[in-house]
């Protein structure tokens, strides 16, 4: 039997991201399941692009904010301790508005985890 008992912050942000991000899923070697944290500043953004996947399913539970996610249907706000879930083919972007008053946390945890973003263009 393997455990992992893992302090997020004790992981190095991830290099190029546009917030801070901290990636369990290679912490802790797994193998289908992507899971990471995330602290947007106002003004940030969690995802690099504002993105769907061909097959994962996205989970965000909210662990302050609270965040706000674009989606072709609208924007959804999303408060602290409730979860936001984009099923396969749906385009959203997670973001803390620029005008919030303090940071926002996210726990994101999604599978199968080799399934990239695909970037969205909501013009097209």
């Amino acid at each position: 039997m393997t455990y992992h008992h893992i302090d997020p912050a004790d992981l190095p942000e991830t290099e190029d991201y546009p917030c801070d991000r901290r990636g369990i899923s290679d912490a802790a070697e797994l193998l289908a399941l992507h899971a990471a944290t995330y602290e947007m500043a106002p003004g940030e953004q969690l995802p690099r692009t504002y993105h769907y996947h061909q097959q994962r399913e996205e989970l965000f539970y909210v662990v302050s904010g609270p965040v706000h996610v674009e989606t072709p249907e609208g924007e959804f706000v999303v408060e602290r301790g409730e979860v936001f879930v984009a099923e396969p083919e749906s385009p959203h972007r997670a973001f803390n508005p620029a005008d919030a008053d303090s940071s926002a946390r996210v726990l994101g945890v999604g599978a199968p985890k080799s399934d990239p973003g695909l970037p969205y263009e909501p013009d097209e």
